[in-house]
């Protein structure tokens, strides 16, 4: 009996070939070959967007920062106008200040020289010991406030420092200069020893310091052998505080 199969592919399958068996290989290994290079593609996308999504990021966050800069420096420079005003103000008040202070301290430094000369009088008076005799009396240097030249004074007094409460950054000088005043004492003494007291109590005053003797010699005065010395002394400003002044009182008949 012979039987035909009318519906087509529901027979037996033959077995596959040796030839056939290469060509599934192959179509899968390019089936391997194409997912590989899909993965490849995938992770491409993968990295560009998160590049995207960080470069979003860091533009947002520098933006952020921008205007966070932009904030502070404008508060920055209202504040720098602000004390840049109170520090304008402040320079001229020191300013004035220092000009009324340069004031007083002239005013005070001239008081302070007023009596320089009788007081040197007065302590080479009290100082001078007996059979002791000045012959000139001289000295360098000029008090506070005089502004002529003395004779026998070769220094004359320097010149007031200008006032700079003017210029820009440049600070009023308060203190004033004063000169030293040296004064040299010639004289004559019949006795050595004397000399010597009257170094010692010159040295002793408040007034008078560093006293040198410059020379000293044999002469002759009226027939007599006496020595004759140079004697330079520095006049010194006391403390006033250390200075009693009374009231001149002068009694009128």
């Amino acid at each position: 009996m012979i039987e035909i199969n009318l519906l087509p592919g529901s027979g037996k399958k033959k077995k596959s070939s040796g030839g056939g068996a290469k060509l599934d290989i192959g179509a899968s290994f390019a089936s391997l070959t194409e997912k590989i290079k899909d993965k490849y593609l995938a992770s491409a996308f993968l990295f560009l967007a998160l590049g995207g999504g960080a470069v979003g990021a860091t533009f947002s966050m520098q933006t952020k920062q921008e205007a966070d800069l932009n904030s502070a420096l404008e508060v920055a420079v209202k504040d720098s106008e602000h004390y840049a005003t109170v520090l304008r103000d402040k320079q001229r008040a020191e300013s004035k200040r220092d000009t009324v202070l340069r004031q007083l301290n002239i005013i005070k430094s001239i008081d302070e020289d007023r009596y320089i000369w009788p007081h040197v009088l007065d302590e080479v008076s009290k100082a001078l010991p007996p059979y002791t005799w000045l012959t000139v009396v001289n000295f360098t240097g000029s008090p506070a406030g005089v502004q002529t030249p003395v004779p026998g004074a070769p220094n004359q007094m320097p010149t007031p420092a200008p006032d700079t409460s003017k210029k820009k950054g440049k600070k009023v000088q308060t203190e004033i200069k004063k000169d030293e005043i040296r004064v040299r004492l010639l004289g004559r003494t019949v006795d050595i020893q004397a000399l010597t007291r009257f170094m010692k109590q010159l040295e002793a005053s408040p007034f008078l310091a560093d006293v040198q003797l410059q020379k000293s010699e044999l002469a002759i005065d009226e027939k007599k052998e006496v020595t004759q010395f140079t004697l330079d002394v520095t006049y010194t400003r006391p403390d006033t505080s250390l200075l009693k002044r009374v009231p001149l009182a002068v009694s009128v008949r």
